[in-house]
């Protein structure tokens, strides 16, 4: 692939515009960390209020490298006894691992300006790999703010027995209240950092 030489945070690759290279930060004002489970015979959903990471842009895209940390304190699922209740040793177990991370591994295309991100994710100190499917959604130059932007979509599912995150009551059938399987649906803004950040 051939690379159009230019100063603005935003460059053309193979006739695609795509952020420069460089570090490239989450905006927490503008993103979105949410998570779906089952919950009985429905869905619960939730999200994580606090947040930060950046993202390495690699000349290739391809050596782009991710890094992700969250607050797990920080869960909202729009019931204050509940996100207690998760915040416990039932469940996220805060006061002990009052932090996940997720560092990618390897980034490879997945067409359609589709990308699968690879990574350790930790979560109750408890190292897992896993695979982000990735959906870029543009790059701006400038913005109202002043600040280049570029956008991305991201999911992944685990299972949340992998991370000792194990805690279940039971229906009278006998089936498990609570879900397995988390889907994890992240929305990302990022902003351009230069020297002057």
């Amino acid at each position: 692939m051939t690379e159009k030489t230019q100063t603005s945070p935003v460059r053309k690759l193979d006739g695609i515009e795509l952020p420069a290279p460089g570090r490239w930060d989450i905006d927490p004002d503008h993103s979105n960390v949410e998570f779906v489970v089952r919950h009985a015979f429905t869905k619960m959903r939730g999200r994580f209020n606090s947040f930060s990471g950046h993202v390495t842009v690699g000349t290739d895209p391809l050596e782009s490298k991710v890094q992700v940390s969250i607050d797990p304190a920080s869960v909202d699922t729009g019931q204050e006894y509940r996100d207690n209740h998760l915040r416990s040793d039932d469940f996220f177990d805060t006061e002990t691992h009052p932090e996940w991370t997720f560092t990618s591994t390897s980034v490879r295309d997945f067409g359609d300006h589709g990308l699968v991100v690879e990574g350790a994710l930790t979560i109750r100190g408890i190292t897992k790999q896993v695979n982000l499917h990735v959906d870029y959604l543009g790059v701006m130059a400038s913005t109202p703010g002043g600040n280049a932007r570029a956008s991305f979509s991201a999911t992944t599912k685990i299972n949340r027995n992998d991370f000792n995150v194990s805690w279940n009551d039971f229906l009278e059938s006998g089936m498990p209240f609570n879900g397995r399987t988390i889907t994890i649906d992240l929305q990302v803004e990022l902003t351009y950092h230069t020297e002057e950040d």
